[in-house]
């Protein structure tokens, strides 16, 4: 199954910079999306090392399968989504050492979601409050979990998420990419079917629009592109208070076969 898409990033209304960086490879069906922290050339930094460390990772795995992975390796999933956290895993030991080593960057970490598609599976690996959306039908669910204290109190049930919608601590990250020496991704798999929309999003996106809006945008528009300049222009109109970078995916349209085709003739002519 290849993937169409549309990948944009947007500096918003307020901020001086675009710490947001995108990174992919349609060619293995790989795309990775990073919100970098720390302020001005830091954040940016973090996320741009963070991308191009994990594409770098899973393109050398690619070609080279007993290429040695980092970390524990995970059971009850597939060698891909091992691969993607092994990737998540060296990126924040780049950022960390990065920090470490440039007085002028010490603090700055980043948000990671990695996507890689393979036949009708996507494999998911993700630290921070960056999303990871699916619309089937007209449902539109969110794949990751926020790593923030906001969403961990929701999930204690300690505030609402209306109340966590309005709070100044949603900023807080409880995990991020290069804070500390070592981190564990989420890692999850999904099936992709046909008609699926996936949405990977920065916070800038998400602090702006409402699910019930974004939704909305990926049910009326089916071109990757026009929806992705849809969504970034509404975050705008909202206030553009951060950065705003989505990559919006759909199953590219698979060629129907010659056997098929007379089936479905032979049933019109029926």
């Amino acid at each position: 199954m290849k993937m169409e898409f549309s990948a944009r990033t947007d500096r918003g209304r307020i901020r001086e910079t675009n710490e947001d960086s995108l990174r992919y490879a349609p060619e293995t069906d790989l795309f990775v999306l990073s919100d970098g922290m720390g302020g001005q050339a830091s954040g940016e930094v973090a996320s741009r090392l963070a991308t191009e460390t994990i594409l770098a990772h899973c393109l050398e795995a690619d070609e080279n399968p007993a290429l040695p992975s980092i970390g524990e390796r995970l059971n009850g999933v597939s060698e891909m989504s091992n691969r993607l956290a092994s990737a998540v895993r060296l990126a924040n030991g780049v950022v960390h050492r990065a920090s470490e080593q440039n007085s002028g960057q010490q603090g700055m970490g980043a948000t990671i979601v990695v996507a890689w598609f393979k036949n009708d599976r996507m494999s998911l690996a993700h630290v921070g409050d960056s999303r990871v959306y699916r619309l089937r039908g007209e449902a539109l669910e969110q794949l990751t979990s926020d790593h923030s204290f906001v969403a961990e109190q929701v999930r204690r049930g300690l505030m609402t998420p209306q109340e966590a919608a309005q709070s100044q601590l949603q900023n807080v990250l409880m995990r991020a990419l290069g804070v500390d020496p070592e981190v564990e991704p989420d890692v999850t798999e999904e099936l992709v079917m046909d008609g699926d929309t996936i949405l990977m999003c920065s916070d800038g996106l998400t602090r702006e629009l409402s699910d019930t809006q974004i939704a909305g945008v990926l049910i009326a528009v089916d071109d990757p592109e026009e929806a992705a300049d849809r969504l970034i222009a509404l975050a705008n109109q909202a206030g553009g208070g951060d950065n705003i970078s989505v990559i919006v995916l759909r199953p590219a349209a698979r060629p129907v076969g010659a056997i098929a085709r007379i089936g479905r003739w032979f049933k019109e002519t029926r």
